[in-house]
């Protein structure tokens, strides 16, 4: 979404605390010197050990607060990474950088629910979170037996924050927010001595965009000066003319369709012998007959018109009657809500498999996204316990898991791509990165049931022209924007990274 809620999932269980040895005690490496009126960084470290991907591995992990700077050298921007590195330190081991979306996202949803040593234990079927106590549980999933992680909050989201020094249009921006993760991400590996390591980039949802945006940034712009083995791209939205209900724009109804196809499957309200071939069915007729037919317009003959209303309520379990009324083009938001109306239900956004129940049936309209009020509790919980309870950070400010400051001042113009800002697309900058960069590879990870990233979105706008496919890889899930929320899912999007990143290491 320009909103995209970045996305993540968990919950409802009891608590578990998480265990550390006897003789472990966070540490404080503040620096203890410094001018009376600048920021003394927090950084809290403690030891700990797990088994990931099958290896016991012991690791260091460490919150820290990083201080950028403006040109008059003030103290603007306060940014927190937490990161988990293997014990001894092996800098030949790859360096993975993560953030979420939002674009005011924390990184809470990769770290809590898929890629850290720990995460939250939420039901995996499509209920919501519930009530606390929320379980933190060791995650197996995560990626630490293959590389380093490095979560990172941008500006604005989780713990980090702006100064009363900082211009807010300084750092709320397409190209601000990505200069400044560039500059955090330097910044690591200065501290770290890994400029020689092997080094990932990952987001999910809007945190795909600030991927190619961060990717412009340090190989093609600002730096030019670090190079990447990988790009890790989790419910992609890179070209938000696909995005973009509005009157005359016929490339949303067409790349949804498969979507709408995948999930009224789902839900019985089509048949098919397998989601993957009625997907393909629906990305055939999405493409051929039904992109036609939108483009015809008003020239469009009846009978053709009659037989694509046919096969488009076949594939997204909607009326004829209903399909006529809104002259073959459906929008989201009322495929939410019609598609199980005659249950007296709703049908999520970031996951269709969530249904909800509204104040009633009428409308065309939901109340609310079911699939993210069903796991947003336990998310904030985990983060909260594990942040300051564990690894000991102290701060009194709130976690911005989805925080609106930075929306409130977002611009979104692209900087250096042919064609202007009539449109905010960052695909080519992907395009420009893997030409430049033989060593570069995209991972795609996409969900059948998500709709604020479509899968068939994502499959457009990396096929376009100067983006070499032959370092494009796509990866689906049986779940939705969040598709780790699903245990199968998890563990499937776990082994599939640790062969792309041992891949990209031949």
């Amino acid at each position: 979404m320009r909103k995209i809620l970045l996305a993540g999932a968990v919950a409802a269980l009891t608590a578990m605390p998480v265990l550390a040895a006897p003789d472990e005690e966070n540490t404080d490496k503040t620096t203890a010197e410094t001018p009376a009126d600048a920021i003394v960084p927090q950084v809290r470290t403690k030891d700990l050990s797990g088994t990931f991907g099958g290896q016991r591995i012991s690791y260091t992990a460490t919150m820290q607060e990083h201080v950028l700077k403006g040109e008059d050298d003030k103290d603007e921007a306060v940014i927190v990474t937490t990161s988990y590195v293997k014990d001894p330190l092996d800098t030949s081991r790859p360096v993975f950088f993560l953030f979420n979306g939002g674009p005011g996202s924390g990184t809470v949803w990769l770290m809590m629910g898929a890629f850290g040593p720990k995460r939250v234990a939420i039901p995996t079927d499509g209920t919501d979170d519930g009530a606390p106590p929320y379980p933190i549980v060791d995650n197996p999933d995560s990626l630490l037996d293959v590389a380093d992680l490095v979560f990172i909050d941008p500006p604005g989201t989780g713990f980090s924050y702006l100064t009363d020094d900082a211009d807010p249009k300084d750092y709320y921006g397409l190209n601000p927010d990505a200069r400044a993760v560039a500059k955090v991400i330097r910044l690591w590996l200065n501290e770290n001595g890994r400029w020689n390591s092997p080094k990932f980039l990952g987001g999910e949802s809007y945190g795909t965009t600030r991927s190619a945006a961060v990717v412009n940034q340090l190989e093609g712009n600002t730096y030019n000066d670090v190079g990447l083995n990988g790009i890790v791209l989790i419910s992609t939205v890179l070209d938000f003319a696909l995005d973009a209900n509005v009157p005359g724009n016929e490339l949303p109804y067409i790349t949804y369709i498969p979507s709408m196809a995948a999930t009224a499957l789902y839900h019985g309200k089509a048949t098919a012998p397998s989601t993957e071939a009625f997907v393909e069915e629906a990305r055939q007729f999405a493409l051929g007959p039904y992109a036609t037919a939108l483009l015809k317009g008003q020239d469009l003959p009846q009978a053709e018109r009659a037989a694509v209303r046919a096969e488009l309520s076949r594939f997204t379990g909607l009326s004829e009657q209903f399909l006529d009324n809104a002259d073959l083009r459906v929008t989201p938001a009322r495929f939410y809500k019609e598609l199980l109306r005659d249950r007296g239900l709703t049908v999520g956004r970031l996951d269709a498999r969530y249904t909800g129940r509204d104040y009633d049936s009428a409308g065309e309209f939901a109340d609310n996204d079911p699939s993210f009020y069903g796991i947003d509790a336990g998310y904030t919980a985990a983060i909260n316990s594990w942040a300051r309870e564990t690894l000991g950070f102290e701060t009194e400010r709130e976690y911005q898991s989805i925080g609106r400051e930075p929306g409130q001042y977002w611009t979104w113009e692209p900087e250096g791509i042919r064609g202007g800002d009539h449109y905010m697309n960052v695909a080519p900058y992907i395009g420009r990165a893997l030409r430049e960069n033989s060593g570069l590879a995209v991972f795609v990870g996409q969900g059948w049931y998500d709709f604020a990233t479509p899968f068939f979105a994502a499959e457009y706008s990396l096929n376009r022209t100067g983006i070499p496919q032959d370092r494009v890889g796509f990866h689906y899930y049986d779940a939705g924007h969040m598709m780790y929320v699903r245990d199968e899912d998890r563990q499937k999007l776990s082994a599939d990274l640790r062969t792309f990143i041992r891949q990209q290491l031949q």
